[in-house]
């Protein structure tokens, strides 16, 4: 049944050798379907009509008639002339595969609504075995949407451009007399693309995707860039850094930037002023978050909107006096015992200061009291929220082991008192019926166990003076990290099939000199310690060794986990 194909053109005319990107020399495979309709399944195709051109020369065709193997309703029939009866003897599409994957080799795939040929040829090559090309594809719908303007034509239908540009050849909706059509319609468009600085096919398919001018002008940057993880680094004129952005393949990454995926309006405008783009190899990923968070928060790059400003944060601690309260601040003193964050936010803390204030009767007022004369009560007492420990109603001593001894354990220990004492409020609110408010309680609730959470986590890092973890890399070598102090130190690769022992040696000697420090995060940002835990739960990281265990408080705040979850769900 192959014989039936028709295929016009020499072999070297359509294999011609040395394509190159501009458009003149770009060969192209002009394609269109006749189909059953519906969703591409691998089958439905009733005729494929394709032209091969180059040059403005047209170098071959193919064009068949295909059996679907399934009925052909009766207004596909109307629309195309094609019946039942001239598909019967013709070739089925797994035998017209081979000769027409043949013919688009080497060549641009040119379609009017691409995505809808594409389709069917890729199902149809899914179903029968052939491997799909994947070749370049120029869809002439979308070119012309960027080319021709509304006052010019009202849609972008294929008669009507062919219409539009009066060519000598119009579709008739059968394969290749449309494939002709769309033939006569990308010369057409070809002529204009000049007046847009389009002159590549690369160019071409780019502008088809409403790529802006910008990032047309600016894509030589992506050049020369290494195909490494690492961090990239979008520069001023003046070599101030614009944007930090990390990767597993920097120069892939990079070029994504000058694509139509890339739509958000603060890129654009940081592309506009980019001069350079500067690469920082790494020896893995994780190497390459850290790396990237460092810069961010050296530089403070005005199109990065993460990580800025980590000297920003915020802490909630418990004073130090006779009746100590809970204070935000800025930093940790050395005397600081009791604490939780950090806290992105003063509103954070002090949504974790209230759910505080609702499970334990710390006092909320700012004044230093003294252990020997009393001021004067607040509203609270009056109101039986407070012990009024102002007017020395509650002794140090109790003060302690009711209001400040929980906050303690909180912090490091066992948050139970503090989390029954909310659920307890809650559970009467909601009897109430006043589930608002109960609402409120659960997200303060959360609030604090977050903080706890994190904080207790972080500690169970930052105490080891030194930990060593390989995760295994693709290649069949190691990737490996030196943490001091919840700070990565070192970072490195060991090669495949030699033991990582010597590489982990040598980066032990090199590595960063850390030293103890204050606080849950005394030597990094919580956010590095926090990508660093990530990368050390990894199923496939092993740890190496370390100076000291690991471990987290038995009764911790992570026993809440799930109640966790379900809070910051509800909320």
């Amino acid at each position: 049944m192959v014989d039936q194909l028709f295929v016009q053109g020499t072999l070297d005319g359509l294999l011609a050798a040395g394509e190159v990107s501009s458009l003149v020399d770009t060969t192209f495979v002009v394609v269109d379907l006749e189909t059953t309709g519906g969703a591409p399944d691998g089958g439905g195709i009733t005729e494929i009509g394709a032209v091969r051109v180059r040059g403005g020369e047209e170098l071959g065709i193919l064009a068949t008639l295909v059996n679907p193997g399934q009925p052909i309703p009766p207004f596909i029939t109307v629309l195309t002339g094609i019946t039942e009866a001239m598909v019967v003897p013709a070739p089925p599409i797994e035998e017209v595969l081979p000769p027409f994957l043949e013919f688009l080799k080497g060549a641009v795939l040119v379609a009017h609504n691409a995505p809808y040929d594409v389709g069917f040829l890729k199902a149809a090559c899914a179903k029968f075995g052939y491997t799909w090309p994947n070749p370049r594809v120029l869809d002439t719908a979308a070119l012309a949407r960027r080319v021709l303007i509304r006052d010019e034509v009202p849609n972008r239908k294929l008669g009507t451009l062919a219409a539009h540009f009066r060519t000598p050849r119009q579709p008739t909706h059968r394969a290749l007399d449309d494939a002709l059509a769309t033939v006569d319609v990308l010369h057409a468009m070809i002529g204009r693309l000049g007046s847009h600085n389009v002159t590549t096919i690369d160019d071409a398919i780019e502008f088809a995707k409403a790529v802006t001018p910008t990032q047309r002008r600016k894509r030589h940057l992506a050049e020369g860039l290494p195909h490494v993880p690492g961090v990239y680094i979008f520069r001023a004129a003046d070599g101030r850094p614009l944007y930090v952005g990390t990767s597993v393949d920097i120069a892939t990454r990079v070029r994504s930037y000058f694509t139509a995926a890339e739509k958000r309006a603060r890129i654009s405008e940081m592309l506009n002023a980019a001069e350079k783009v500067d690469a920082v190899e790494c020896a893995h990923g994780l190497e390459a978050e850290i790396r990237e968070l460092r810069l961010i928060a050296a530089h403070a790059p005005p199109y990065n909107r993460r990580s800025k400003f980590p000297e920003r944060v915020v802490w909630l601690k418990l004073t130090d006096e006779a009746y100590p309260r809970l204070s935000v601040v800025r930093a940790l003193a050395e005397g600081d015992t009791a604490y939780l964050g950090p806290f992105k936010s003063r509103r954070a803390a002090e949504l974790a200061a209230a759910a505080v204030h609702d499970a334990i009767p710390l006092r909320q007022c700012t004044l230093r009291l003294s252990t020997k004369t009393t001021t004067p009560a607040c509203a609270l007492a009056e109101l039986g929220k407070c012990a009024a420990p102002c007017e020395h109603k509650i002794s140090q001593e109790a003060y302690e082991e009711t209001a400040a001894a929980p906050f303690r354990a909180a912090t490091t220990g066992d948050p139970g008192v503090v989390v029954d004492a909310l659920m307890g409020r809650i559970s009467v609110l909601s009897d109430a019926h006043r589930y608002e408010d109960a609402a409120t309680v659960r997200g303060r609730l959360a609030a604090v166990l977050r903080a706890a959470v994190r904080m207790q986590r972080l500690f169970g890092l930052t105490t080891i003076a030194e930990l060593v973890a390989a995760r295994r890399a693709g290649d069949g070598g190691w990737e490996l990290a030196i943490v001091r102090q919840g700070r990565l130190a070192a970072a490195g690769n060991s090669p495949p099939r030699v033991h990582p022992r010597a590489t982990i040696n040598v980066l032990r000697a090199t590595a960063e000199t850390v030293l103890p420090g204050h606080g849950p995060v005394p030597s990094a940002t919580a956010e590095e310690t926090e990508r660093i835990l990530s990368w050390l739960e990894r199923p496939d990281t092993r740890l190496v060794e370390a100076s000291t265990g690991w471990a987290s408080p038995v009764r911790g705040a992570a026993r809440y986990r799930e109640l966790l979850r379900k809070a910051e769900a509800q909320g």
